[in-house]
């Protein structure tokens, strides 16, 4: 599975981000296929059990690792998806669910 790296920036046109993001994983994965999320909250956020429960019932394996600092928590999620669709409905059903998440 190739490394990937997303980030939206602020000023990004969000289904133009998305629309990009699909085309790249339908031309570089053969699916159904492994896919690793990363998202990082602040470790103040009560918003830890919302994030992993988006991802219930589909056998994702998730990691937790708090930053040296203490104020933050990341989250390394790897799932094996159908599609790029489903990758991109994740992300979103994320960003509409999770306040103050950062996607990696």
């Amino acid at each position: 599975m190739p490394a990937r790296i997303v980030i939206m920036s602020n000023t990004q046109n969000p289904e133009e981000f998305y629309k990009k993001l699909q085309e790249q994983l339908e031309a570089d994965t053969n699916w159904p296929s492994l896919y690793l999320y990363k998202f990082i909250l602040p470790a103040t956020s009560s918003q830890e059990k919302d994030l992993v429960s988006i991802f219930d019932g589909l056998g994702a394996v998730i990691k937790t690792n708090q930053s040296k600092t203490g104020k933050y928590k990341s989250f390394s999620i790897r799932v094996r998806l159908k599609s790029a669709g489903v990758v991109i409905e994740k992300y979103k059903e994320v960003a509409a669910k999770i306040t103050d998440v950062i996607s990696l």
